[in-house]
């Protein structure tokens, strides 16, 4: 089970894991100025490889979809596209970001969005024991196993960076 010593840091993504029943660990730090995923973990001593980033995009067919990528790696789209079955995929506006997840750039998590949308993890995550994905807020990140992210979510791991 996920521990907290501060309860009011709780965000909606580690409620979901408690229910769960995942171990995770969280990590909290500083942040003025939300600038890039490769920034933050660079500031906190973190490799990019184990530090996953969330990118929402829309198919052709205007299902949404969550992709989650080593935070200095780019997104294939014709990857990501036939990894959910669509035609094609364009990345969500930053702008559209709050409005179909309920979440901020920079605070973006696969878990607890206003609604689960199919969900592709980069296979590289199976390369390490724990990854780093964001905790819902800015300044929160989530610790765990990609295999317990992949349970929870629902989600699937393939290859889908440049």
């Amino acid at each position: 089970m996920g521990k907290s010593k501060d309860k009011d840091i709780k965000t909606n993504a580690m409620r979901i894991l408690d229910r769960s029943g995942v171990s995770y660990r969280v990590n909290t730090y500083e942040c003025e100025e939300f600038i890039d995923g490769i920034h933050i973990a660079e500031m906190l001593g973190q490799a990019c490889e184990i530090s996953f980033k969330t990118l929402v995009a829309k198919g052709k067919s205007g299902g949404y979809y969550v992709f989650d990528i080593p935070v200095d790696k780019e997104l294939d789209l014709k990857k990501a596209a036939k990894s959910v079955g669509e035609k094609s995929v364009e990345l969500l506006h930053v702008k559209d970001i709050s409005k179909v997840t309920g979440y901020i750039r920079g605070g973006c998590t696969p878990l607890g969005m206003k609604k689960q949308y199919p969900t592709v993890i980069d296979s590289s995550a199976l390369d390490h024991e724990e990854i780093i994905i964001s905790g819902g807020r800015l300044g929160s990140q989530i610790i765990l196993a990609p295999r317990d992210l992949e349970k929870v979510l629902g989600g699937k791991f393939e290859s889908i960076t440049l």
